[in-house]
């Protein structure tokens, strides 16, 4: 806003007030609102990585728990989106799984419902009156993360250093608010925005959203708030106001993740939007009264009712609000309480909503993961879940192509569009594993705990082998369709010897695949078995082949194809047994 407009809306001008206005005072402001903001964003980040690699393991089976129980799936919502401290990451996060087809749209409702429930435990931990403990709190835990080798020692004091870096980061907040009663200009253009009509609450709300666009982070506006609250800028009904705008303005990035996602993954970031949306315009129906219903409850009903069942005396609150970050937190807390409670019960009837808001294309989508580097990035402990999925995906496909070749090597003439989905498949198991590699290049590259660097290096190897199995399965077919082109074909018991190693070979490799599903290590043990007895029949095959051979005239093409086609097997084997290496941890 132009100075000249900002003042005149005050009742001054530009030319008076401009020479009134203390410009170290000003500057001041400015850096301490800055760097503070930088500082709290810095460690919700911090924070965030540090609680999710602290709990690494346990979000990933939770993760992987999230039922068609929408309840359940809500329950685990609030659970992540407290460890990873934004409803943004874990509602991206959801709309990555959507879209990598490992979420069905009614498990992700249920999440994003749960995630907004959960990211309101920041407000609750702004509450604590600790803020000038933050600094010595993140110089302490930077001394833990600086010289500790235990990696988990190390992860839990980034988590502590992101909590000092949050609470120092909001004093210099506060501090900056309070510099703006010595600038009267600005804080009369502050007083212009007050939620005591229902234009002003609109207005409020337009300003919350615009800000959390803006920063990217509900949580850190719902701070900039709170510290403005706290300094008496604005009263307990305009930042209450504020915090129901941001709770539209947080479902951006979910939108924009959404961008170039498969209509499922769009339905759910829509869902997002929609849910924040209604919330925010039924509360603001009755916004006077809410706002008189949070002190009430908060100052009155839930201490009266603690002193009753603690047999303690009830002291009556001033009618001044006591505590308005506490307020502020209750208010953040109790509306998104109350808006899952009242969108819960029709989960399922949202979920058809959204698919008649947002229509199947009527093309089969494939979900891509070029896609992750935006949805998954900001979370490595889900991100590498996230990976495993497509690996898993790859196995998958690796077992079809053997079940189709075998089906195309039986039939007389092979079936055009069977042959066409082997190759197709092949090509599309290259690009997958080009993905993984792109993906958890960038994964890797972070600050990400030793075990999931492991687990990385780990998926790499095995995306590497299975695109290998799928060359030698293509291979296969084509030595079948050369040898059909030159007018021959293998006889009944040759068919019969390869039929017997590719059961083989399509057994073992369907036992790798779901050892891996089952997060089974201790494969070796049994794939050395099977594989020492595929490696010994191919063995015996090669030598009856040779001494049948030496009694019969053979066409060259068959003898070649046959060989070639023993040899593929073998190497199917080899690679599926460098995936069970891959899994058992072994170099």
């Amino acid at each position: 806003m132009p100075l000249d407009i900002l003042f005149a809306a005050t009742g001054g001008t530009a030319e008076t007030e401009l020479t009134s206005i203390d410009l170290a005072t000003l500057t001041q402001l400015i850096f301490g609102a800055v760097g503070g903001l930088g500082l709290f964003l810095l460690g919700m980040k911090n924070m965030s990585e540090g609680m999710q690699a602290v709990a690494g393991s346990g979000l990933r089976r939770m993760i992987s728990a999230v039922t068609d129980n929408r309840y359940l799936a809500t329950i685990v919502g609030v659970v992540v989106t407290c460890f990873v401290q934004s409803s943004s990451v874990t509602t991206v996060m959801v709309v990555g799984f959507v879209n990598g087809s490992l979420m069905t749209l009614s498990q992700a409702i249920g999440v994003i419902m749960g995630a907004n429930i959960g990211t309101t435990i920041t407000g609750w931990i702004l509450v604590l009156k600790i803020g000038k403990y933050g600094l010595p709190m993140l110089g302490l835990a930077a001394f833990v993360y600086l010289f500790s080798k235990n990696d988990r020692l190390r992860y839990l004091a980034m988590t502590f250093m992101g909590v000092g870096m949050v609470f120092f980061g909001l004093e210099l907040m506060k501090d900056s608010c309070a510099l703006i009663k010595d600038l009267p200009a600005f804080e009369a253009a502050i007083h212009r925005f007050t939620a005591d009509s229902a234009m002003g609450v609109a207005q409020c709300l337009l300003v919350g959203c615009i800000l959390t666009v803006l920063v990217q982070s509900s949580s850190a506006t719902l701070g900039i708030t709170i510290a403005a609250a706290t300094q008496g800028l604005i009263n307990y009904e305009t930042a209450a106001a504020l915090v129901l705008g941001e709770n539209i303005g947080t479902t951006i990035t979910a939108l924009l993740a959404s961008i170039g996602a498969t209509t499922n993954a769009r339905r759910a970031a829509y869902f997002h939007v929609l849910f924040n949306m209604v919330g925010v315009l039924w509360i603001s129906i009755i916004f006077f009264q809410y706002v008189r219903f949070i002190p009430w409850l908060t100052f009155d009903f839930l201490p009266r009712t603690s002193a009753f069942l603690t047999g303690s005396q009830f002291v009556p609150p001033e009618k001044a609000i006591p505590n308005v970050a506490l307020a502020i937190a209750a208010t953040h807390t109790v509306f998104n309480l109350a808006n899952t409670l009242v969108f819960l019960p029709f989960g399922g009837r949202f979920a058809k909503t959204m698919k008649w808001l947002v229509p199947d294309t009527g093309v089969k989508e494939t979900p891509h993961l070029t896609n992750l580097d935006i949805r998954m990035l900001e979370t490595p402990v889900i991100g590498i879940e996230q990976s495993r999925g497509e690996i898993i995906h790859m196995g998958e496909g690796c077992e079809k192509m053997m079940a189709w070749l075998k089906e195309l090597t039986h039939q007389d003439t092979p079936d055009e569009q069977l042959k066409h989905k082997l190759f197709h498949r092949e090509e599309v198991l290259d690009s997958i594993q080009d993905e993984v590699v792109v993906f958890m290049t960038n994964l890797l590259s972070a600050n990400v705990p030793h075990e999931i660097i492991e687990e990385g290096r780990q998926q790499l190897r095995m995306a590497d082998e299975l695109e290998s199995i799928s060359d030698y399965i293509r291979s296969i077919l084509k030595f079948d369709l050369k040898l059909r082109q030159q007018g021959h074909r293998f006889d009944a018991k040759h068919r019969a010897d390869l039929d017997r190693l590719h059961e083989e070979a399509e057994a073992f490799l369907k036992f790798i695949v779901e050892s891996f599903k089952s997060r089974q290590g201790d494969v070796m043990p049994e794939a050395q078995r099977r594989a020492s007895e595929i490696k010994r029949l191919a063995k015996k095959l090669r030598k009856q082949h040779v001494e049948w051979l030496s009694h019969e005239k053979v066409p060259p093409f068959v003898s070649v194809a046959f060989t070639s086609t023993l040899n593929s097997y073998v190497r199917v084997r080899d690679h599926a047994l460098n995936v069970a290496e891959a899994l058992s941890g072994e170099k």
